[in-house]
């Protein structure tokens, strides 16, 4: 059943994290709908909980959209987890209509071909709020922040001061309870001669902004390049999830941009690199600073003891990341899983 009452969180992620104990503690936040490797990378995290190396707290959106909620309800609901919270964003940032979240609105037979229980966005808590409360209910310096999407509610946490939550301000808290981010927003290797703006940065250009002149604990930056070089194989969505008639994942994908297209793996780096730092998938920037410029440009400046890095990915990481990647988004869901 899912918890509609935010009072009800802490005794839900007290109960959620037994069994847990070495595992890393994910809140996603992410724009799901404007493109599937959000999809991507939450089919991924589901995953990787069920090998024991992760623990997802919680989903907060930053698209602006009525489906989105339901359509991560139904996915978390697909890999056996129907409760973990949600929150909801009310920024209209991209309010447009996504290409595959309807999905999850199908019906055959007057009964839903993918359940979930929550269908009105005001039966979801808004992002700010559930951030808040995650992070006052877990051990200090324990979280981890997967964000995938622009940096409207990471900012507006900053900004928050205390109340009935906590008394910690939302810069205090994130400092007591946040370990670091892993991000997927920023471009810092030259594709061509054309400085990108990336889009999770471009949308929301204050946001980022603030983030990375604000933040007070480390930042990972999975920029544009890295996740453009390593491309989902179209073979693994065509073939790797016949083990169900139905599967959101794979026809999430077809509805977005149909195979032999191979899409860009942005968000999945950053889900990689959050629970699997250790594993030399990537190589890291030196320390330094990001600086958000007006126009959406991000540009890194090396500094000792700065709260920054980059991912960089080699030949060789790009092989062995795209392989990883296949084999943890398509693995079955664990259905007896615990949310």
């Amino acid at each position: 059943m899912r918890i509609t009452s935010i009072g009800l969180l802490l005794s839900s992620l007290a109960f959620a994290s037994h069994g847990f104990a070495d595992a890393v503690k994910i809140i996603f936040d992410t724009d799901m709908g404007n493109d599937v490797d959000d999809a991507l990378a939450l089919a991924m995290l589901h995953s990787l909980q069920n090998r024991g190396e992760s623990e997802l707290l919680a989903v907060t959106l930053t698209k602006d959209h009525q489906q989105v909620a339901p359509y991560i309800d139904a996915i978390n609901t697909f890999y056996g987890r129907p409760d973990i919270p949600i929150g909801v964003t009310d920024s209209g940032v991209t309010p447009e209509v996504s290409r595959f979240t309807g999905l999850t609105q199908e019906t055959v037979n007057g009964e839903l071909v993918f359940p979930h229980d929550l269908n009105e966005v005001d039966q979801a808590p808004s992002a700010v709020e559930l951030l808040r409360e995650v992070l006052v209910s877990q051990p200090d310096g324990s979280v981890v922040i997967v964000q995938v999407g622009f940096s409207t509610n990471l900012a507006r946490l900053l900004q928050t001061g205390g109340d009935r939550i906590s008394s910690l301000s939302g810069r205090e808290l994130v400092a007591q309870k946040v370990k670091h981010i892993s991000i997927m927003a920023g471009a810092f290797e030259r594709i061509g001669d054309n400085i990108h703006l990336e889009f999770n940065v471009a949308r929301d250009i204050p946001a980022a902004q603030r983030l990375a002149d604000d933040w007070p604990t480390p930042v990972i930056w999975s920029g544009f390049e890295v996740g453009l070089a390593i491309r989902y194989p179209a073979a693994s969505i065509e073939h790797d999830f016949a083990y169900s008639t139905r599967h959101p994942i794979p026809e999430s994908y077809q509805l977005y941009i149909p195979t032999p297209h191979e899409r860009p793996t942005w968000d999945l780096t950053s889900v990689l690199w959050a629970v699997r730092p250790d594993r030399d998938y990537f190589q890291l920037s030196p320390e330094g600073r990001v600086q958000v410029e007006e126009d959406g440009e991000t540009v890194f400046r090396e500094e000792e003891g700065g709260l920054h890095r980059y991912l960089i990915a080699s030949e060789l990481d790009v092989v062995r990341a795209q392989e990883v990647l296949a084999a943890l988004v398509s693995e079955p869901p664990n259905t007896s899983a615990k949310p």
